[in-house]
């Protein structure tokens, strides 16, 4: 067997503000939306082979009570090629890491999406170390 992709399937009270701060920071596409009313059920967003979906929480529940009720809230770690280019997209963003450069040698930020996810984002510098 082969994993051909993983997506992040994140639970939220609304979809719009997650949508919002993916396609307006970073440029995602929303590539699916099914409504829920006057409201979004569920979205996934998409960029460059990677996508990201959210799905509410009241949908998950009438989805598979038993998934909706066990889950918390998700982490994602996200490694960027370009750090200035990412810092200036968080501008206003919900910072809770603030910048720092680890002892693994990442320079990363975390932020919080709309629906209170850590959204941890990386560089890693490709100039060889001496």
């Amino acid at each position: 067997m082969t994993v051909k992709r993983i997506t992040p399937v994140l639970l939220a009270d609304e979809i719009e503000p997650c949508i919002e701060f993916w396609t307006s920071r970073f440029g995602y596409e929303k590539t699916t939306a099914v409504p829920d009313g006057d409201k979004l059920a569920f979205a996934a967003l998409s960029k460059d082979g990677t996508e990201i979906m959210y799905q509410t929480r009241a949908s998950a529940e009438h989805d598979a009570p038993e998934i909706a009720a066990g889950s918390g809230t998700a982490n994602l770690y996200v490694e960027v090629d370009d750090f200035a280019a990412t810092l200036a997209a968080l501008d206003g963003a919900n910072v809770v890491l603030p910048e720092r450069v680890t002892f693994y040698g990442a320079r990363e930020i975390g932020v919080r999406d709309p629906a209170g996810h850590l959204i941890l984002f990386a560089w890693f510098d490709p100039a060889p170390k001496s």
